[in-house]
């Protein structure tokens, strides 16, 4: 019974180291059956289409002895040009060279075609600068010298006109219709002044402009000033005049006529 035993146990053991190692063949056998194929054909169409030189060598099959290779014109019977054409996409005249040229040539383009709508748009934005009446109050020739010579017509409630004048004068001047005249006189200019300065107009004929209408004001000035003085001396005269009227001198008659009174000075004059 033992010995039965002992029998069964080495033929179980045995069968599966058996099995074991047929399992293991197998596996080895699938393994190095997988043999790595390299068609060189294959090889050098891929080379050639990527990135190496279309060599006319390796264009396989080869025609061999006196083109009598039928495997070659199998291949290369329909297409005889093919191996004398370079269809490389990257070569000196492919279609991707070609391409990567075309694309660098219109970023070149866009670039320019940028480059130019700038300074279009700079150029229209000066433009709209120097003729749009909106900003005429941003011209520096305004700001240093118009602006200040035209106070007095932009800003007139700040100017006293009649400033430095007797109650007197001030009153002649008003009642005579001088100052009156002279408000209206700048009324005018400086409506014109307004207009001239929101028209839309180049900067050029903005500031002759300007410079027309101060040798107006100037003009009004000097006759304003004209008239001022001319008040003021009427004045003085009318002044003397009543106190040369209401005065007498001593010893002379006021009916005496001029003749009398200078033979009464020369008597009373001592010698």
């Amino acid at each position: 019974m033992k010995n039965y035993v002992v029998n069964g146990f080495c033929r179980g053991f045995g069968r599966h180291w058996l099995l074991t190692g047929m399992g293991i063949l197998v596996l080895f056998s699938l393994a190095i059956g997988q043999t790595r194929i390299r068609d060189e054909s294959m090889v050098n169409q891929q080379e050639r289409m990527v990135f190496k030189s279309w060599d006319r060598g390796k264009f396989t099959p080869t025609s061999g002895f006196l083109g009598l290779n039928p495997y070659y014109w199998l291949t290369w019977g329909l297409h005889p040009n093919y191996p004398k054409t370079d269809l490389r996409p990257l070569s000196a005249t492919g279609h991707e060279t070609v391409r990567m040229g075309l694309e660098a040539g219109m970023q070149s383009a866009d670039k320019s075609m940028e480059l130019g709508s700038d300074t279009i748009r700079n150029v229209a934005l000066d433009q709209i600068s120097g003729h749009a009446g909106l900003f005429s109050d941003a011209d520096p020739l305004w700001l240093l010298y118009y602006s200040g010579q035209f106070r007095p017509v932009t800003d007139p409630d700040r100017v006293d006109m009649l400033s430095g004048l007797s109650a007197s004068v001030k009153a002649k001047l008003i009642s005579e219709g001088s100052y009156g005249w002279y408000k209206d006189q700048v009324a005018m200019l400086a409506e014109r002044l307004e207009g001239s300065r929101r028209t839309n107009q180049d900067r050029g004929s903005r500031i002759l402009s300007y410079q027309r209408l101060l040798l107006e004001f100037r003009k009004i000035q000097g006759i304003w000033t004209s008239k001022r003085a001319t008040a003021e001396k009427m004045m003085r005269l009318s002044s003397v005049k009543s106190k040369v009227g209401t005065a007498n001198p001593t010893g002379v008659s006021i009916s005496m006529l001029d003749a009398e009174v200078a033979k009464k000075v020369l008597s009373d004059r001592k010698f």
